[in-house]
């Protein structure tokens, strides 16, 4: 990826010679500032910022100090507001959601009950459009014929003023909430992104039904060490003389 300022400019498309000699570049995000301590990213400039212009990757912006930046992030990068980006100087910028128009939606007390919420959800998720879920309320951007219809479902539909911050797909930055990962380190050695379990190798016993192919075992020598047997011989019986010695007397 070339980061340089002008392939920067091109990308953003909306600079003159003077505003690319300012630009500051801003290619890092630190999800709600993580990994910093509080007292820096209160000191950091700010950028306010609507949901529209938070979506996106790239773009140019200006901060609370007057500097000119150019947003420059990995493509798919949704922006959230409490997020903290990195200038190519090193200074902090600290992202703030700005208020815009929206649709706020909660049950109505006097026709329906807490349930209707769910139901408003999932009509609105089946429609496929950004929406912000709060455990007694909705939000979503304004839109009169989803409004017609949420009232025919005895919602109460109010417009407001107020920092959007929708969730994001299933496979995005989980729950709306930028960095929010939730660290499952179990000790039973499976991964649960893709929920892959390890092999569990079970202790080979040989035998004969192994299949495996044994080498015959070498012969043992055993070194010898030769030992003087002494022999003897049966002691002859004792000799009688008679006629039939075959002695000379």
């Amino acid at each position: 990826m070339d980061l340089s300022k002008h392939s920067i400019a091109q990308n953003l498309g909306s600079y003159n010679t003077y505003d690319m000699n300012s630009l500051l570049h801003c290619s890092k995000l630190m999800p709600q500032g993580r990994g910093l301590a509080s007292v820096l990213v209160k000191r950091a400039s700010t950028i306010t910022l609507d949901w529209d212009t938070r979506q996106k990757s790239r773009f140019d912006a200006t901060d609370s100090t007057g500097r000119l930046l150019g947003i420059f992030l990995p493509r798919g990068t949704v922006v959230r507001g409490g997020d903290v980006l990195v200038a190519e100087d090193g200074s902090l910028i600290r992202v703030e959601a700005a208020p815009q128009a929206v649709l706020r939606i909660s049950a109505c007390t006097e026709h329906g009950s807490p349930f209707d919420l769910t139901r408003a959800a999932y009509h609105l998720g089946n429609r496929h459009v950004p929406i912000e879920l709060k455990p007694d309320h909705l939000k979503i951007e304004p839109d009169h014929v989803l409004a017609d219809m949420l009232r025919a479902m005895y919602m109460t539909v109010v417009p407001v003023s107020e920092a959007f911050e929708p969730e994001s797909g299933a496979y995005g930055d989980h729950g709306g909430h930028a960095g929010h990962a939730h660290g499952h380190n179990h000790g039973h050695g499976h991964a649960h992104a893709g929920h892959e379990h390890t092999t569990h190798t079970t202790r080979h016993v040989h035998g004969p039904d192994c299949q495996h192919e044994h080498a015959a075992p070498a012969a043992t020598q055993v070194a010898g060490k030769r030992i003087a047997i002494p022999i003897r011989s049966a002691p002859a019986e004792p000799h009688v003389h008679g006629p039939g010695c075959k002695h000379e007397h």
